[in-house]
Order: structure tokens, then C-alpha cells, then sequence
């Protein structure tokens, strides 16, 4: 008999992300923090009332990469590209000095913690790995927050847009290489080469878009308008993971940010919120949190646990707010690009599980690893809700509670 479980699931996560994020609002936090937090009490570290095990949890897998996806697309579709220009070469420096200073904390916390010898080459290689892990940015949680705050198209908005995105290159770039000492297989230089074909392929789809602008913009304010831009989307998404080996959540911003200066564009973002707010992002939320599990961790796993942790904050602050300074940011916005950057989500899990499935993360440490994960994306709307320090003005709602 055919399992109807999965409504049941919906039905809570919906109401539960709902109820969490209008206590959330109320106690002046933003609303993701609560949709986060109705996760972690759904998920096996509390009531354990929703498991992702099984075929109900990989349909919840799906309609929360759709979550993402759409969650992207959005954001795509609301950059102010004119700012975008002018924080482009602020994005390339945080995303490359981003990456640089958490590489080295990583490495460093598992070679000081374990007492490795840097001449085992296997344990070399982990302790690099670790560092590789914490490179990795997921902006998704980020972006909600700063469109619950009304800073996503801003100067800093727009900055951590752009170096999350770069972030994600580079990481791969990393994890690439990284890959490529433990497994003779990997072709560094094939990966190189297919990220700079996905640039070109990038600007082939836009000149052609652009091109056919005016009779796009023709077909404005219709429903067949929308549709079809989702499905560029979705396709965008496809193209970018199956054959470039980039994030599908690029390939969705990247879909939203080559439609977002035409005049179709708010009425497109409007729709797609319309779903995205409804179900599919509500979903997403949850599943970040149903996957925090904290059982059968060793005293001295915790310990490196939240040693890494700590790392994992300070090096990403540190590393993304010296870019944001070097490029002349003040203080205070050299810190909330920082904060911003915190977030590791589902791009360090990728990689987390890429090394677990190649040998350089074993079941000890994957741990550790996937709490840094979740504990980063937990933080980071509380965070940043703190540095921007928003009391002049009231958090505009999108959609009434």
C-alpha cells in the first residue's frame, strides 16, 4: 500500500516553520531563525518526528533542494546589477582571501588537535581536507535573512551575493585539487577548464537573452512568462551540476541574474515568491535543521567539534571582512560581509561528503564536520540580524504572517 506519510511531514513542517518564525519575529530575530530551530526540534537530536531516511525523507531532500533553488533565483532576480559592478572586484577580493584564511585555520586545528605528522601523507591530506571543508559559503540562509531586513540589493548585500558566488568556484577549484592527490583519477586541469566553459556558456545564454529582449519584454505580466522562466531556471540549475560540477544554486542566481534588468523580471520574482514562500523554502529550512544530529559523539570528537566551530567563525569573519576592508569598506561593513559569509549549509556538505566517500574524511571526523555545518547555518541569521543592527526601522514582511 502506497505510503501517504510525506503529507503528514509537509503538514507539520509547514506549521511548525510558521509558528517558530512568527516567535521569532516577535523576540526581534529573523523569521529563518525559527523555520531553522523548528528543524532541529522535529529532526533526531529532539522529538525526532521526521526522519530523512527512506523514500518520505528523500522527497523532502527534493522539495528542499527546490527550496534553494527557487530561494537563488529570487535573489538572482533582485540584484541591482549596477551595484554589482561597482562591489565586483570587493566580491573577487573577500571570496579569495574567504577561502584562503579557512583553509589555513582548518588545517591547523586538525594537525595542532590530533599531533599529526605532517610527513604521513594520508594525514597531511585530512588535515588539508578539513581546512577545505570550512571554505566552503552557502549564502541561501544569508539571503533570506537580508531580504527579511531589506538589505539584499545594498551596497553589502550585493558584495556577499557576489563573493558567495565566486566562493563557490574557488571552492571547487580547492576541493579539485585537493581530490586529485588522494585519487590519481582527477583531472585538475579538466576542472579548470570546464569552470571556464561554464563562463563562456554563461555568456552565450545571456548575449542570446539579451538579443531577444524586446520580444521577451512582449510577453510581460503573463502567466506562460513565468513559467518559462522557472523552467530556465530549473534547466540552468541541471546544466550547472550534470555537466560543469557546479553548485545547481549558482546555476539558478545565475538564471535569475541574467533575467533581473529586464522588464519581465518583478513580475516573475513576484510569482516565484508566491510558491517559494508557500512550501517550497519552509521545507528547505526544516531540512537544514533535521540534520542536525548530535548522538554517539566522543568527549574528545566534541571537543574538536566546537574547537573547529570557533574556527570556523573567526577564520571566515576574519578572512571575508580583511577582503571587505583591503577594498575600503569601513569597519562596521568589513564585519557584516563577514557575518554574512559565515554560513557553510549544503555546499559544505557536498564537500564534506565528497571526501567521505574518497577516504579523507573517516566516520570520527565527518561528525564534527557536519555539526560545523549546521551550527554555522544556525548562527548565521541570528548574527547578522545583530550587526545590522536594525532599531532606526521595522523589518518589512514581504508576506503577512
Amino acid at each position: 500500500m502506497e505510503s501517504y506519510t510525506f503529507l503528514l511531514f509537509l503538514a507539520i513542517i509547514l506549521v511548525s516553520t510558521k509558528a517558530l518564525g512568527i516567535f521569532s519575529r516577535k523576540v526581534n530575530m529573523p523569521a529563518v531563525v525559527g523555520a531553522l530551530l523548528a528543524g532541529v526540534l522535529l529532526g533526531p537530536s529532539c522529538l525526532n518526528l521526521i526522519s530523512l531516511n527512506g523514500s518520505t525523507g528523500n522527497f523532502i531532500n527534493m522539495m528542499a533542494e527546490l527550496g534553494v533553488i527557487l530561494l537563488m533565483f529570487n535573489a538572482g532576480l533582485g540584484t541591482d546589477i549596477e551595484e554589482l559592478k561597482k562591489t565586483g572586484v570587493a566580491s573577487l577580493v573577500t571570496a579569495c582571501v574567504g577561502v584562503a584564511v579557512p583553509l589555513i585555520g582548518g588545517f591547523l586545528s586538525y594537525a595542532l588537535f590530533f599531533h599529526i605528522d605532517l610527513n604521513n601523507y594520508n594525514e597531511f591530506l585530512k588535515a588539508i581536507f578539513v581546512g577545505t571543508v570550512l571554505t566552503a559559503t552557502s549564502v541561501s540562509i544569508t539571503v533570506e535573512t537580508l531580504q527579511e531586513l531589506g538589505k539584499l540589493k545594498g551596497k553589502v548585500g550585493t558584495t556577499i551575493l557576489g563573493a558567495a558566488v565566486i566562493d563557490d568556484i574557488v571552492g571547487i577549484m580547492v576541493l579539485t585539487v585537493v581530490t586529485a592527490l588522494k585519487s590519481p583519477g582527477v583531472q585538475p586541469v579538466m576542472i579548470f577548464v570546464k569552470i571556464v566553459l561554464y563562463f563562456v556558456m554563461l555568456g552565450v545564454v545571456a548575449f542570446v537573452l539579451i538579443k531577444g529582449r524586446r520580444f521577451i519584454e512582449i510577453h510581460d505580466q503573463k502567466r506562460r512568462t513565468a513559467i518559462l522562466c522557472v523552467a530556465f531556471c530549473f534547466v540552468m540549475a541541471f546544466v550547472s551540476e550534470q555537466f560543469f560540477g557546479i553548485a545547481d544554486i549558482t546555476g539558478a542566481y545565475f538564471a535569475g541574474l541574467i533575467l533581473c534588468n529586464m522588464k519581465i523580471g518583478p513580475y516573475v520574482s513576484r510569482r516565484v515568491e508566491i510558491p517559494s514562500y508557500l512550501i517550497f523554502s519552509p521545507v528547505f529550512f526544516a531540512s537544514v535543521g533535521l540534520k542536525v544530529t548530535l548522538n554517539n559523539m566522543k568527549s574528545s570528537i566534541l571537543i574538536f567539534a566546537i574547537l573547529l566551530l570557533a574556527v570556523a567563525l573567526i577564520s571566515k569573519v576574519i578572512g571575508c571582512g580583511l577582503g571587505a576592508k583591503i577594498c575600503g569598506y569601513n569597519n562596521l561593513e568589513s564585519l557584516q560581509v563577514g557575518v554574512g559569509m559565515i554560513s557553510r549549509g549544503e555546499v559544505a556538505l557536498i564537500v564534506a561528503q565528497k571526501g567521505y566517500e574518497c577516504g579523507m574524511l573517516d566516520d570520527a571526523l565527518f561528525g564534527p564536520t557536519v555539526f560545523v555545518v549546521i551550527v554555522t547555518t544556525l548562527l548565521t541569521p541570528i548574527l547578522l540580524k545583530v550587526v545590522m543592527n536594525e532599531k532606526k526601522k521595522k523589518v518589512p514582511v514581504t508576506i503577512s504572517e
